[in-house]
């Protein structure tokens, strides 16, 4: 039976890919900083300690480690951004190379807001912009953080993941909810670009950079990315709602500092293409919005 340790694995991310791992009879072990279960082990994302122990003879590490970006980018929850996301990845290095039989595989998160904001250009791994402010400066500094770390006996992966649509968790949720309260129309001009997976790609893509034994930097993103707008009329229709208020950006603007959290999320134009994971034949469930929504929503 293969090993899996899944750093900061209690959240949406980590418990989609525990549920997948586990129908595989992968021995699941989670690291958080709130044990809850029999397979959880401490550890606060900084120190070594007793943790590191669980890596030695492990087959794989993912690294899901980092505060949310949904919230106001405040001096303070910048810092937590941060720090959570290069202490995290500086700890385990340390811990890995401390293992007499360390992990095969070490996949690290970062995330395909790493790129420009584009309308028209694709973004793949070898020809995407990396672009200047703070979201893709965290991302910069994390994978740099991750690159440096030298590994002799483990292979590493950067996942740079896109919204990761699911039924328990993700951007699914708040937009079902707008959708249903009858404000599910398009979110400014409505033609920014949504880069999207749908979760059992997300897991099943994993998986297979795991059985391939890849390494490198890989987009986990849906082939397709689409419009906000027609995100939103697809969202409309799944739900049987006939209509959708429209949001000026002023008002995502003032309803973003409203709930905590900072417009760009749903203002920036991602535009990323897993040009990578196709050439090395992953094949995708999930191409068309339309049938994960579907599947997604009602199943």
């Amino acid at each position: 039976m293969k090993t899996i340790i899944i750093a900061g694995g209690t959240g949406f991310l980590g418990q989609v890919l525990e549920t997948h791992f586990l129908k595989k009879e992968y021995i699941v072990r989670i690291l958080t900083r709130k044990p809850t279960k029999e397979n959880h082990i401490y550890w606060n994302a900084k120190d070594l300690d007793d943790w590191t122990k669980t890596l030695e003879n492990a087959d794989v590490l993912i690294n899901l480690t980092g505060k949310s970006v949904d919230c106001r980018y405040t001096d303070a929850n910048k810092k937590l951004i941060h720090d959570s996301r290069i202490d995290s990845t500086h700890a385990l290095g340390l811990a890995v190379n401390l293992c007499e039989n360390p992990p095969k595989l070490w996949m690290n998160m970062s995330t395909s807001t790493i790129y420009e904001d584009s309308y028209t250009k694709e973004m793949t791994e070898t020809n995407g912009t990396i672009g200047d402010d703070f979201s893709m400066n965290i991302a910069k500094s994390w994978e740099a953080t991750f690159n440096s770390i030298t590994t002799p006996k483990t292979k590493k992966v950067i996942l740079r993941t896109s919204i990761v649509l699911g039924k328990n968790g993700g951007a699914l949720l708040p937009l079902k909810r707008l959708t249903q309260f009858g404000l599910g129309g398009k979110q400014w001009h409505g033609r920014q670009k949504v880069s999207w997976i749908h979760e059992t790609d997300f897991a099943r893509s994993i998986d297979f950079l795991i059985e391939a034994q890849h390494e490198g930097t890989f987009n986990i993103v849906s082939p397709k990315p689409i419009t906000n707008a027609h995100l939103m009329k697809t969202l409309r229709q799944v739900l049987h709602m006939p209509f959708g208020i429209s949001h000026p950006k002023w008002l995502l603007k003032f309803g973003a500092k409203i709930i905590g959290t900072e417009p760009e999320l749903v203002l920036k134009s991602r535009n990323v293409i897993p040009e990578q994971l196709t050439n090395k034949g992953f094949e995708f469930k999930y191409v068309k919005i339309e049938a994960a929504l579907n599947a997604l929503l009602k199943s």
